[in-house]
């Protein structure tokens, strides 16, 4: 088994962190992102997003949407903000916009759906994900990008 404090998520491709994320310990993934390398873990992952945005699929789609990942060391959570405008996606580490969809959710669950190994319709449902603002969005937002499958 890897450890996870030991990759550099800036250099994984999608289909390989997918079958990293798959074969790793929930403990292990909560471990890697209540800790040092936390930051680092989460600004690489959001670093893809906008490679991996599908503007073919995106039609006419205008939005902010702030990802807040919970579990900070501090308690506290981190958020990211990603603008979808004109066919394109950009990344601010910084909100900076009010969100048309705000998703909050656990570390451990973020990394499962963006890596496409969890159901985020099941975690909505279950309360670990919330979805605040534009809920036809929040049900599309897979669609919008690439998610590997492990």
């Amino acid at each position: 088994m890897t450890d996870l404090a030991d990759i550099d998520f800036a250099t994984v491709e999608p289909k390989e962190f997918a079958k990293l994320v798959k074969s790793t310990p929930d403990a292990q993934i909560a471990e890697l992102l209540s800790g040092e390398h936390r930051k680092a873990a989460l600004d690489a992952i959001f670093s893809k997003f906008p490679d991996l945005f599908r503007p073919d699929r995106a039609g006419s789609t205008n939005a902010v949407i702030h990802w807040s990942v919970s579990g900070a060391p501090d308690g506290g959570t981190d958020t990211y903000e990603l603008v979808i405008a004109d066919g394109k996606c950009t990344l601010s580490p910084k909100p900076e916009h009010d969100p048309k969809l705000a998703i909050t959710v656990g570390p451990v669950d973020f990394v499962k759906v963006v890596s496409g190994n969890g159901n985020p319709m099941m975690m909505f449902m279950t309360g670990k994900l919330k979805a605040k603002g534009d809920l036809g969005l929040a049900a599309n937002i897979a669609n919008l990008f690439d998610i590997p499958k492990a």
